[in-house]
């Protein structure tokens, strides 16, 4: 079970690693030696993409994104390449625990937990878009000590359906603002405090611009409260992966370690001199999703499913996953 009183700080290698070990290799090192306590993967597969035809031509009406544009093929070929197979995952365990920094990933299809569950990971992450996605949290719960489920994108009564089927298990649920770069005004910290009837740990996944804003969010969510921070980590210039330009350096990363480590005397003198954002961060503890929030989820949930036969099965879809 996870010990509240040291925040857990969570480097993202989402796909910054670029399908390419050698880079993965040097994250792993970067984040250790940033004071890192987790670096984390992504277990999502080319082949569970899903093809659906809305997203082929996206829509607009009056000037307005109705529905976001990704066509199906360009999607999979961009992920293809950056696929980490089954080898590349217990090569990444291994390597984890060979330098001394816990190995975590995300899981995206109810096909992939079999294979996650039989290696040795403490815990797993939830991505927001599955918050809602009760069978595939049920089956984690079997299998996983403790589960860090990021919230964005969903709605509070959903939120609240799925602490309930926490009820007596290790969990942390991650507020985050599914908007891609995250501007401050949207942060909502105190999205936090609602989310802590739930649970005793909370944390913040920060999204936020590092070329305008640096690392301002996870330092002003740290003095906020939040238990744990995850943050997008790169060791390539911002320009060379898409998250590269919400993703933080190894330099970076350490300076929030560091900043996890201060008192709170110290952490509000910090704020107060170098973050005159922080008050417009605060936000609101509950309110409703914006446009951009809503066409995230519609077109992220649901982007990969396990399929099977010929079928896909959702995560949420109350079905076997033998």
């Amino acid at each position: 079970m996870m010990k509240k009183n040291k925040p857990i700080i969570i480097a993202e290698a989402c796909q910054n690693h670029k399908g390419d070990l050698k880079i993965l290799k040097e994250m792993i090192a970067a984040a250790k030696e940033a004071g890192a306590d987790i670096i984390k993967i992504q277990s999502m597969l080319a082949a569970e993409l899903t093809k659906r035809d809305r997203f082929e031509e996206g829509l607009m009406e009056k000037g307005q994104v109705k529905v976001i544009k990704r066509p199906y093929q360009v999607e999979y070929e961009r992920l293809k390449s950056m696929d980490l197979n089954d080898e590349a995952h217990r090569w990444f365990v291994d390597e984890c625990y060979r330098v001394g920094i816990q190995p975590m990933t995300t899981v995206f299809s109810l096909s992939r937990i079999p294979f996650l569950a039989s290696l040795k990971w403490k815990a797993i992450k939830v991505a927001s878009y599955d918050c809602a996605s009760i069978p595939l949290i049920k089956e984690l719960m079997k299998h996983f000590e403790h589960l860090y489920i990021s919230t964005g994108a969903t709605y509070d009564h959903e939120i609240e359906e799925t602490a309930e089927v926490l009820k007596g298990h290790s969990f942390t649920f991650l507020h985050c603002v599914t908007i891609y770069p995250t501007p401050l005004n949207e942060i909502h910290l105190r999205r936090m405090d609602w989310l802590r009837q739930f649970t005793p740990t909370v944390g913040f996944s920060d999204h936020s611009l590092v070329a305008r804003d640096g690392i301002k969010a996870s330092l002003a969510a740290l003095y906020y409260g939040a238990h744990v921070i995850e943050r997008h980590l790169t060791i390539l210039k911002p320009d060379q992966t898409k998250d590269g330009p919400i993703s933080v350096n190894p330099l970076q990363l350490q300076e929030i370690v560091e900043f996890s480590k201060l008192s709170k005397s110290e952490q509000e003198k910090y704020i107060q001199e170098y973050v005159p954002e922080y008050s417009q961060m605060l936000g609101k503890a509950q309110r409703p999703l914006s446009h951009q929030e809503e066409l995230n989820r519609d077109y992220y949930r649901g982007r990969f499913a396990m399929q099977k036969d010929g079928e896909v099965i959702y995560n949420w879809e109350e079905r076997s996953i033998r």
